[in-house]
């Protein structure tokens, strides 16, 4: 009997449903991979903003990774926002103490406001403890230009630039989103490097509101396609497909209550609700 790919996500709730563990599993599902989870923060949050953060203790989170990592055959990880130096050496520990074979870093520390997130610990301990155990890191334009230390590029060619600095922080492959940077054509390009060679991932950019979790998403959906036994070239380039239309059907959704001024989920069952 084959077994059914498990995948586990590793990061904040959301408590409106949009981006985070809910949007991560809610990608596991739409992509074929049972879900399970390990929850490193409470948020109070809506379409609006962030009202609030509760952080889980490091030793309740090693607790939960013992717990699904002792008993379910986790596939692979993905890993979302770890606010605290603890917490990322208790997952860090745990993807060694299990033999974890695909881990998806998405450097979760920069808001959409421009405020970083994370400490300048919790950013020291993610860059020497976690991302050389990635498989792959998925961070956007603000993100990598905390891990680098630099000023936020504003060019294909400052992408360009920044993908063999951040391949030396030690993962295996990088995914930079180019989300934030609109090209002359209206294109949205991704640079992907799989450790051997750079790809562009292009795709038309596409004008809404609504694309709260996005970078949560695409990572989860990766992820997904890890445990299936995708290869990682072909993971990335489907996950982006997936993303790519996920963000292209959001404004089908009504979820905020305020839509000119919130910023809605992508719809990740748009192939679903669309059959149905």
């Amino acid at each position: 009997m084959s077994s059914t790919p498990i995948a586990l996500t590793i990061a904040g709730s959301d408590s409106g449903g949009g981006a985070g563990i809910q949007a991560d599993l809610k990608a596991f599902s739409a992509l074929g991979a049972y879900g399970c989870s390990v929850i490193t923060a409470l948020t109070a949050q809506n379409t609006l903003g962030v009202q609030g953060i509760f952080d889980v203790t490091p030793v309740f989170v090693r607790q939960q990774l013992d717990s699904v990592l002792s008993d379910l055959p986790v596939s692979a990880v993905k890993v979302g926002m770890l606010s605290q130096p603890e917490v990322i050496d208790a997952v860090a520990q745990a993807i060694t103490d299990y033999s974890i074979q695909h881990l998806v870093v998405d450097p979760v520390m920069v808001a959409t406001s421009g405020d970083v997130l994370l400490q300048e610990s919790a950013i020291a301990t993610l860059k020497s403890q976690l991302i050389p155990k990635a498989s792959l890191i998925t961070p956007n334009l603000p993100e990598a230009a905390v891990l680098l230390n630099c000023p936020r590029p504003e060019s294909i060619n400052d992408m360009k630039a920044m993908v063999e600095p951040l391949m030396e922080l030690g993962a295996s492959a990088v995914l930079l989103k180019g989300g934030h940077l609109i090209g002359s054509e209206g294109k949205a390009i991704d640079l992907f490097h799989d450790g051997k060679e750079l790809h562009a991932l292009e795709s038309a950019w596409i004008g809404t509101r609504n694309t709260h979790g996005t970078g949560c998403t695409l990572s989860s959906a990766i992820t997904a396609l890890l445990a299936k036994g995708f290869s990682l070239t072909d993971a990335v380039y489907k996950g982006k497909e997936y993303i790519s239309e996920a963000i292209a059907h959001a404004d089908q959704l009504h979820i905020a209550g305020k839509p000119e001024e919130g910023h809605g989920p992508v719809h990740h069952f748009y192939r679903t609700w669309q059959n149905s």
